[in-house]
C-alpha cells in the first residue's frame, strides 16, 4: 500500500486555500517529497508529518512553483540537523536550476551540514527497494526533462493464515521463513514447502504520479492498469486553446487519459483558482466516475481492493 498525502494543490500561484506544488508519498518507512513549491516546509510541519525520513524528494520538473521551497527546506535542515543526507532526483535542466537556488543563493560557498545528493534521472527503474520500485518516464511540458513517476510494489504470493494453522505452522519466525521462500520442518519432523502455505502470485499496487502535462498520447502505456493516476488538471475544457497554448490538461482531457489507460482511480491536483472545485469535478466525472478532486491536506491510501 502507498499513501499519499497532498501539501499544495494549486497552479502556478497559491491561492487563499491551495499552496503551491508539493504531495508526500509514503510506503512502509520511505518517505518521498515529489515536488517542493513555496511553502513547503510550512505545509509539511501543518500536516503532522514532520521531516522525520524525509530525506528523498522527487522533481518533476525545474519551473519555479514546482522547486522554490527547497530553499527554505534545506535552510531548516541546516540549522536543525534534522536528517544527514538530502537525495533530489530529477531530470538535468531541473537540477541545475536546483544548483543553482540551493548552491547560489542558500549555502553561497558554504558547505553544507549534511550528505546533498543530486541525482540526474532518465527513464526506466531509478530507486529500488525490497519489495517495491520507482520508474520514471517523459512527459511533455514546457521546457525539457519533465518527469512522471511510477510507485509499484514488487508481485508476491499472500500468506494463507488457515492453510497455515490446518498445518501446524505456529505464528513467529517460521511462517516469516515460508514467506521468505524457505521449506520449514516442524516440531513433529514434517516438513512445510511455502507452496503449501502461499497463494498465487499477485502483481503488487501501481500508483502513477504525474506533474504538468501537455498532452497525454505519450502516457497512456505508463498509466496502464495502475491502482490510481494522480495528475494536473489546471484548465476546464472551455479553455482547451489556452491550456494548449501554456501545455497544460484540463479535466476531461486527464479523465480522458484515465479511461484509456483504464486506471481505477483518478486524482485531479494542480488546480488553477479561476476555477470552483465542483466545476472540476463535474467536467472530469463526465468522462471517469471515479475521479476525486484533491485538497491541501487531503490523505489518499493507494491499495488494491
Amino acid at each position: 500500500m502507498f499513501e499519499i498525502v497532498f501539501l499544495g494543490t494549486s497552479a502556478s500561484a497559491p491561492s487563499a486555500r491551495r499552496g503551491l506544488s508539493a504531495q508526500v508519498v509514503k510506503h512502509d518507512e520511505f518517505r518521498f517529497l515529489i515536488d517542493c513549491g513555496e511553502g513547503t516546509q510550512r505545509q509539511i510541519l501543518q500536516s503532522g508529518l514532520g521531516f522525520r525520513h524525509l530525506n528523498h524528494i522527487l522533481i518533476t520538473h525545474g519551473h519555479l512553483d514546482h522547486i522554490l521551497g527547497l530553499g527554505g527546506l534545506l535552510s531548516t535542515f541546516m540549522r536543525w540537523e534534522t536528517i544527514d543526507e538530502l537525495n533530489i532526483y530529477s531530470g538535468r535542466w531541473a537540477l541545475d536550476r536546483i544548483h543553482d537556488l540551493l548552491y547560489g543563493v542558500v549555502l553561497r560557498g558554504a558547505q553544507p551540514p549534511l550528505k546533498l545528493r543530486m541525482h540526474e534521472v532518465s527513464p526506466g527503474v531509478f530507486f529500488e527497494a525490497d519489495d517495491f520500485t520507482i520508474t520514471a518516464f517523459p512527459v511533455h511540458h514546457r521546457g525539457s526533462d519533465c518527469l512522471g513517476f511510477k510507485f509499484e510494489e514488487k508481485s508476491h504470493r499472500p500468506f494463507l493464515p488457515d492453510k497455515a494453522e490446518e498445518l501446524g505452522v505456529p505464528p513467529g519466525p517460521q511462517r516469516r521463513d515460508l514467506v521468505n521462500g524457505k521449506t520449514i520442518t516442524l516440531a513433529d519432523g514434517r516438513r512445510v514447502r511455502p507452496d503449501d502455505v502461499l497463494g498465487a502470485l499477485k502483481p503488487g499496487v501501481r500508483f502513477v504520479h504525474v506533474g504538468d502535462a501537455g498532452r497525454t498520447e505519450e502516457l497512456v502505456e505508463a498509466c496502464r492498469q495502475a491502482d490510481a493516476l494522480v495528475i494536473e488538471s489546471t484548465y476546464l475544457e472551455s479553455e482547451a486553446e489556452m491550456a494548449k497554448q501554456f501545455s497544460h490538461l484540463t479535466a476531461k482531457g486527464a479523465a480522458e487519459l484515465a479511461v484509456r489507460a483504464g486506471v481505477r482511480q483518478l486524482i485531479l491536483t494542480h488546480i488553477s483558482r479561476r476555477y470552483r472545485e465542483k466545476d472540476v469535478l463535474v467536467e472530469a466525472q463526465a468522462v471517469f466516475p471515479n475521479v476525486s478532486v484533491a485538497r491541501d491536506f487531503d490523505v489518499y491510501q493507494i491499495k488494491q481492493m
